[in-house]
């Protein structure tokens, strides 16, 4: 008779199993949490955890860490681990195993130099079993924020890890999280099942199938037949299908602005060192247009660097009004004539700026294709570089662009973690701002900013900085980027982040 009891409630839990047909692009590769590509972002999020989480108004809070203890000189970070944390194969989570993360991650150091906390982290002190201290070479103000970023600070099962080490890949998925990666089928789908041992509480479906989609406009036919319940992100769908999917049955979310999409000019370049051509350029195209033809309206347009929702990243200063007659006259007077072809030219050579992006964003394409056009309303010829997409970096990285594409990276990486990317020579920042006479003030600044307590010296700070960019016009703000979903009217719950590479499923259930 027990058997009986126990193999009906197996039936009864098969039967009432629920599982969320989520699409995405591509398979979400191996999830080593200590590396990069090609591991998707939002999947490592569902596995892993660190010390600390970012929440959705903008606070740090506690994770695998239940608290925390800065020492008074700044250097020190003392965590107290959370107790009767189990990895999903069932090991403990302690104190070593913080200290076997952390040497995974620092024998490949340079893979992750870009990260201020790398370039200050001096050494990892274990105090017990549940008690660790980070200590510093000197004062880096960001420390809990980096330290919540979905990679590289995440913590992996050592026994997962090969050799120790996660430089070359790792055996399996084996984290603390809400979820757990169970199966994968390269091109088809990769599955996660609920983790029941979670340590708080748990998510409201059991499973999580994602399907490989990489089509938009199938994954379009696939909501409206029902083979998928959700899409979530940028470049989920095509925006002319989400706005069409409102007014209908299913459910349409748009988050609060989360990055910036800019172009970035360089400040070195032959033609775009003249700061009056960078202004002109800013004046000379209409980002309503863009926001409206482009993007239907989910993106506003940008007039700086960053959205007002990002703490430390409003300027005193007016926007760039869109004026290209003024545009062309202030160039006109900077010594640029008028052609029988109405092109613009000096000293017999045309005006021509290069602009570079990755061939296969079509976003990109889009907005290039239409500032090429505008651009040629005042005179300007703008040669699109479609490049692919490890040229389009090694231009950010030797500085080989005149105008590229730039993005800023959204919470809670701003201001102060993105703009400490900015003094690293492989970035697209630090090499449009490498002909600015200032670029000396704004490194120093940003040294500052992340070395100090003091969040009125930080603002201070921050501000200078971008009022320095906005006033030399290295970049063209175009819009604030947001990510949109649809969802099947079968599924409650769902709801968007303002963390830009994350996927909030923990709350979604289904309909009773």
């Amino acid at each position: 008779m027990k058997k009986v009891l126990v193999l009906l409630s197996l039936i009864f839990a098969l039967l009432n199993a629920s599982e969320l047909k989520f699409a995405t692009q591509k398979n979400v590769g191996e999830l080593n949490p200590h590396l990069y590509s090609p591991n998707e972002m939002f999947a490592q999020n569902m596995v892993y955890e660190g010390f600390v989480a970012y929440s959705e108004d903008n606070k740090i809070i506690p994770a695998l860490a239940t608290s925390w203890d800065i020492s008074k000189d700044g250097l020190v970070y003392t965590f107290y681990l959370r107790k009767g944390v189990k990895f999903s194969n069932g090991e403990d989570f302690n104190a070593n195993v913080v200290k076997a993360n952390f040497d995974a991650i620092f024998a490949n150091k340079q893979r992750h130099i870009s990260f201020a906390l790398v370039r200050a982290f001096d050494r990892l002190e274990v105090v017990d079993d549940y008690t660790v201290k980070i200590h510093l070479k000197h004062i880096y103000e960001p420390t809990l924020r980096e330290l919540s970023l979905i990679r590289p600070f995440r913590f992996i099962a050592p026994s997962a890890m090969i050799d120790g080490n996660t430089k070359d890949g790792i055996k399996a998925a084996i984290g603390t999280g809400k979820w757990i990666f169970v199966d994968t089928k390269l091109g088809v789908y990769d599955k996660f099942k609920k983790n029941e041992n979670y340590w708080e509480e748990k998510a409201k479906v059991d499973d999580i199938l994602c399907k490989v989609i990489p089509d938009p406009s199938t994954r379009v036919i696939a909501l409206k037949t029902g083979e998928i319940d959700y899409v979530y992100g940028m470049g989920a769908i095509g925006l002319e299908d989400f706005v069409n999917f409102k007014d209908t049955e299913f459910k349409t979310i748009i988050s609060e602005p989360l990055s910036t999409v800019l172009i970035a000019l360089n400040t070195g370049a032959n033609v775009t060192k003249d700061i009056k051509l960078r202004k002109a350029l800013n004046m000379a195209i209409d980002k309503d247009a863009i926001s409206k033809y482009v993007f239907y309206g989910t993106q506003k347009r940008a007039d700086f660097f960053y959205p007002e929702n990002v703490p430390n990243g409003k300027i005193d200063r007016k926007a760039y009004e869109y004026n290209p007659k003024k545009a062309q006259k202030m160039l006109i007077d900077n010594g640029y004539k008028l052609g029988k072809d109405k092109m613009l030219y000096k000293d017999n050579k045309p005006l021509e700026i290069r602009l570079s992006f990755i061939g296969t964003n079509a976003e990109h394409k889009a907005i290039a294709e239409v500032m090429q056009s505008q651009l040629r309303q005042i005179g300007i010829n703008l040669i699109l570089n479609a490049d692919e997409s490890t040229i389009f970096y090694k231009r950010q990285r030797t500085g080989e662009f005149d105008m590229t594409f730039n993005e800023t990276w959204g919470a809670p990486y701003e201001p102060e973690i993105f703009m400490a990317s900015m003094i690293a020579p492989s970035h697209a920042d630090y090499m449009a701002q490498k002909g600015l006479k200032q670029k000396a003030l704004i490194d120093s600044n940003i040294e500052k900013i992340a070395q100090t307590m003091d969040n009125e010296e930080k603002i201070k700070l921050a501000k200078e900085i971008l009022t320095i960019l906005h006033d030399e016009a290295v970049y063209i703000p175009i819009v604030y980027t947001t990510n949109k979903g649809v969802a099947s009217p079968k599924i409650k719950g769902y709801k968007s982040s303002i963390l830009k590479y994350a996927i909030p499923f923990d709350d979604i259930e289904f309909e009773k």
